[in-house]
């Protein structure tokens, strides 16, 4: 199916909107035209402009969506696409995060441009079939030639909406903190690329496909210093460009320890002092938030990108997903690096956020829909966007079908089809369309050889490590 003008998608089994009164309509379609929704009901209710024949101008598609159920493109508010060219390394498959990241470091010291231009498209191609259609990735290694701008390059032909992390590491282990010298930067070039990039990239209009975050990467690799100039970089651009902020805070017990003993506080007081509370702000993992700083997230309007894999895969612990919630914190879903999930399943990430927040003993710990809303609206929150996240008319055209015939469905779906989807097993999604472009039909990226794609990163890692082993 070629990409048109105009799209009517009609007798969806069942339309999930995640407007305000979180409708699901039973035989549902909508309309789309160019990148934005610009009508959604009953297919008995489409108007007759919208109708078969009721014009001449050939531009308009019509697809059945019969079987499906349909919903908002699912949105990834933190991961490492140049991971996936590490997955499971034995010498890194049993260790909590410090261990890991030791293990790792050596190999990604390797890691070059055509490296992260094939780990991003594998993620975003993985990431698409799972249902996502915008993704944030948070990259920080700058070493042989590679640059943001490679990403936004990979991206670009993979078409699915993407905000670029500038990450950065000025804090190595000769100065007390975890990283290799090898990877720090001097703290003004840091400034001076960021500033480039967001005057190069960043497009902060509606419907905007990229747009750029500043992503000093955690406490324990980059100086306070540092996070207070990056907070007010982003912030000296203006509300007019919306410069984001991005790090990991409070993932693990480790890095807890390393914030009392550096700075004398918690990771909460840490956000504080360095000036990186507020709503243009997300912090990955938030797994030991305490009850004071969940408040104090709240407050501030401070988002939190939840990790449910990456945070069991590495030990870390269980996020308070459902006191952020209850206290009216911004939270959205990560997938995280593929080398600590090992994959970049966004409908899996919905699937293990259900079930973590009972896992602890509490069965109404999290519903279906909320996980759902949470990898919706929630991710739309966290990276500031109020144009993606619902099937609304004015709201972008990124809508995501699933086969509700699959086997994995078979007796779920006669009772609650909605909850089927996030209770059985993830299955990858029928359709996709971002920004109105149909980039999945029949379960296929018909715009990727994926084949070809799988064959050129598997060869891309496996010189990695060949040049890692030389090293």
């Amino acid at each position: 199916m070629a990409t048109n003008n105009r799209t009517v998608l009609r007798n969806a089994e069942c339309l999930v909107t995640m407007n305000e009164a979180r409708e699901e309509i039973t035989d549902g379609a909508l309309v789309m035209e160019g990148p934005r929704i610009v009508w959604v009901g009953a297919t008995a209710d489409l108007p007759a402009e919208y109708m078969d024949g009721a014009s001449a101008d050939s531009s308009t598609t019509y697809l059945d969506a019969r079987g499906k159920i349909v919903l908002p493109g699912f949105i990834n508010t933190h991961h490492h696409f140049f991971q996936t060219l590490t997955r499971v390394v034995p010498a890194a498959q049993n260790g909590v995060l410090f261990d890991w990241l030791r293990a790792l470091f050596p190999i990604w010291s390797c890691i070059g441009p055509e490296d992260v231009h094939v780990s991003t498209q594998v993620a975003l191609t993985e990431l698409l079939l799972s249902g996502c259609t915008t993704s944030s990735d948070h990259h920080y290694l700058w070493q042989n030639g590679t640059r943001l701008d490679h990403q936004f390059e990979a991206a670009e032909e993979i078409g699915v909406r993407f905000h670029g992390a500038r990450g950065s590491v000025s804090l190595g282990e000769s100065r007390g903190g975890l990283p290799p010298d090898w990877m720090t930067e001097q703290e003004p070039d840091i400034l001076v690329e960021s500033r480039r990039l967001v005057e190069e990239y960043h497009d902060a209009s509606r419907f905007s496909m990229r747009r750029v975050v500043i992503g000093p990467t955690s406490p324990f690799s980059v100086t306070q210093e540092l996070m207070r100039d990056c907070a007010a970089l982003a912030r000296s651009f203006g509300p007019e460009m919306d410069v984001h902020l991005h790090t990991h805070l409070a993932e693990t017990l480790d890095e807890q320890d390393f914030c009392m003993d550096r700075f004398g506080y918690r990771p909460g007081t840490y956000a504080e002092v360095v000036d990186w509370l507020g709503d243009d702000v997300w912090h990955a993992h938030c797994v030991h938030l305490n009850e004071e700083e969940v408040g104090q997230f709240a407050k501030t309007r401070t988002g939190a990108a939840h990790c449910p894999t990456s945070n069991m895969r590495l030990a870390s612990g269980i996020s308070p997903v459902r006191a952020m919630r209850d206290a009216g914190v911004h939270v959205g879903l990560g997938v995280d690096g593929s080398a600590s999930n090992d994959g970049s399943n966004l409908m899996e990430e919905v699937r293990q956020c259900l079930l973590l927040q009972r896992v602890m003993g509490n069965p109404k710990g999290m519903t279906a829909r909320e996980a759902l809303e949470i990898a919706t609206l929630g991710g739309a929150d966290v990276l500031g966007r109020d144009d993606v996240g619902a099937l609304v008319s004015g709201m972008a055209a990124d809508v995501i079908g699933f086969d509700l015939s699959a086997l994995t469905f078979a007796g779920g779906k006669v009772h609650d089809p909605v909850a089927a989807l996030v209770f059985c097993s993830p299955q990858p999604v029928d359709f996709s369309f971002v920004n109105g472009r149909l980039l999945v039909e029949d379960g296929v990226p018909h715009h990727i050889d994926v084949p070809k794609l799988a064959e050129r990163h598997n060869e891309a890692a496996l010189a990695l490590m060949r040049r890692a082993e030389g090293s």
